[in-house]
């Protein structure tokens, strides 16, 4: 039986620029540095965000940008706080997609390496509450 997810891994052309990202973005704690050492398939680090295991490996970026993402909480209060962390790092944004209320608010914005991540406001249960009025 499946007990949720493990761990999310992102390959990155520079280790210490993911750092100062998931550092900066996220508050992300880093947990552990392979330095010179690579037990898996290349140098790594190990992040925990909202008590998630996020790894970093070194490799090639990602070639081209698409809607894949990944999609984490956030307070509504905060929304602006993230934003200009994004901001900040000069990151790209991605347009949202069309909403309708009650869905919450996201932040769309790419890594350096062509990730695609969101910053979501609301829940699973506000959304299919909002779905099934039409």
């Amino acid at each position: 039986m499946v007990e949720g997810i493990s761990h999310l891994t992102f390959i990155v052309k520079d280790l210490e620029c993911a750092t100062r990202f998931f550092k900066f973005v996220f508050d992300a704690e880093e947990i552990y540095a392979s330095g010179d050492k690579t037990f898996s398939l290349t140098q790594e680090k190990f992040f925990l965000l909202g008590g998630q295991w996020i790894a970093v490996m070194e490799g090639d970026s990602l070639s081209e940008r698409t809607y894949n993402h990944v999609a984490f909480k956030i307070r509504e209060e905060d929304f602006d706080i993230y934003k200009s962390r994004v901001e900040t790092l000069g990151l790209d944004f991605k347009p949202p997609r069309p909403r309708v209320e009650g869905e919450g608010r996201s932040l769309y914005f790419y890594d350096f390496d062509n990730h695609l991540f969101e910053l979501h406001t609301g829940t699973l249960t506000e959304r299919l509450a909002r779905y099934s009025r039409g």
